[in-house]
């Protein structure tokens, strides 16, 4: 990831910054890592995501659908 700043605006290129890292979900990751996760709560959070990207395929589908 590479954010340049130009003229010396700082606080543009942090907002930028921020925005990325955002979009890429490194906030959540960074939280996700500040205590120990057991692996069988790891295993029901990747289970818990994979149903609401299920779900949130079949919805896309559905409204594609209808249009």
């Amino acid at each position: 990831m590479r954010i340049e700043v130009f003229d010396n605006q700082i606080e543009a290129a942090l907002k930028a910054l921020k925005k990325h890292m955002l979009k890429d979900g490194l906030f959540q990751e960074m939280k996700r890592r500040e205590h120990y996760e057991k692996p069988s709560v790891k295993r029901k959070r990747k289970q818990a995501q994979a149903r609401k990207k299920r779900r949130r395929a079949l919805q896309r589908a559905g409204s594609l659908e209808r249009d």
